[in-house]
């Protein structure tokens, strides 16, 4: 072959490839996004790579689809599990994908990342030089620097194996840090931050889902029970209330066998408990006995994620749908009467609310 026939093939050839990187990793957008505004965590469907994060702006009752890879140019990746903010910064957590992306809130786009996870599941921040993350195969919680984005050691889990539980969500009080371990298992780990150790271990019941703190420093901790079969046992949910000074149960509530009880959450005073099981309930942190009827129905549906605006106590539910075609979010004000219906990616699963320009 003569040696520009072959240059020019060769020419030829790059500017295909490069049409298709073009292709591939998409057009990226800029954005310009309001404060105030609510992010929701799209999972996507288990190894298919459609992971996606919606912004919703509830000022303007308008919404933007995809906005990291619009912003960015290529897709967030497998299975996204979770969102927080921190340092004016929004760190998106890819439980399938093995990765945190750190993005600008206003941009969407993308300033950092953490690798070398292993199934990470929430991150928690305790200062600009340190974070922890938890995870789903592994039996050990990862302590990171969020200014390098770099590992800088490991918390293992008692008496936890790799892959036998696993470590959920966190909250902080004072110099000590609460776990819950969700996947067959049904204990709260108590960890000391200055020595990162595992310390104390509370037994609270099966599959401890999710938790919250109040305004009085106490702990809630709301298990989902297991279910018919559970190799780890299967009993009713419970809501668990922990005084973190002494770290004994002050209250536990039963909830009705079946329940498939989820998603507790606090609004911004601290006084003031939701949750879904089937339905949306409510109660103050002082009540001493369950609701007896839901606050919002459940409509047919099984709602996927909950959270209460921290500027008006709206009530925001994901909706997974079939779990195949687009996810809904219903916005409710905090009397149960629906605001707004919001068409979002599939499988909404989390939310995470842009603070950014109220962080010190």
């Amino acid at each position: 072959m003569p040696k520009a026939l072959r240059i020019a093939l060769a020419a030829l050839l790059t500017v295909l490839c490069a049409s298709c990187m073009k292709w591939d990793y998409l057009t990226d957008e800029d954005f310009d996004s309001s404060p105030a505004g609510l992010f929701v965590v799209n999972e996507g469907n288990f190894q298919f790579g459609n992971a996606t994060l919606s912004y919703y702006d509830p000022a303007a009752d308008r919404v933007e689809n995809e906005v990291f890879a619009r912003a960015n140019g290529f897709k967030l990746g497998d299975v996204a599990q979770s969102m927080t903010m921190y340092g004016g910064r929004g760190w998106v957590v890819v439980n399938n994908s093995n990765v945190i992306f750190a993005i600008d809130p206003v941009t969407f786009r993308e300033v950092g990342r953490i690798t070398g996870l292993a199934s990470p599941r929430y991150i928690h921040f305790v200062s600009p030089r340190k974070a922890y993350v938890t995870q789903l195969y592994d039996n050990r919680i990862v302590i990171v620097d969020p200014q390098t984005y770099t590992i800088t050691g490991y918390i293992t889990v008692p008496e936890m194996e790799p892959g036998d539980g696993s470590t959920e969500m966190i909250v902080e009080r004072g110099r000590y840090l609460y776990v819950n371990c969700f996947s067959y298992w049904d204990r709260v780990l108590r960890i000391d931050m200055e020595t990162d150790q595992v310390v104390d271990r509370l037994v609270v019941g099966v599959q401890p889902k999710s938790m919250v703190a109040d305004c009085f420093g106490r702990l809630w901790v709301l298990t989902n029970g297991g279910y018919p079969g559970n190799p780890f046992g299967y009993e009713a949910p419970r809501l668990v209330c922990i005084d973190t000074d002494s770290f004994t149960i002050e209250r536990t509530l039963y909830m009705q066998l079946g329940q498939n009880a989820a998603d507790l959450t606090v609004n911004t005073a601290g006084d003031r408990l939701y949750w879904v099981a089937d339905g949306v309930y409510t109660m103050s942190v002082s009540d001493t006995e369950l609701p007896a009827e839901p606050l919002i129905p459940a409509h047919d549906t099984y709602y996927n994620a909950l959270t209460v605006s921290p500027f008006n106590d709206d009530i925001y539910l994901a909706d997974a749908a079939d779990y195949q075609q687009y996810g809904l979010v219903y916005r409710y004000n905090r009397h149960g009467e629906l605001l707004a219906t919001i068409q979002v990616g599939v499988i909404p699963g989390a939310f995470c609310w842009n603070t950014s320009d109220t962080e010190p």
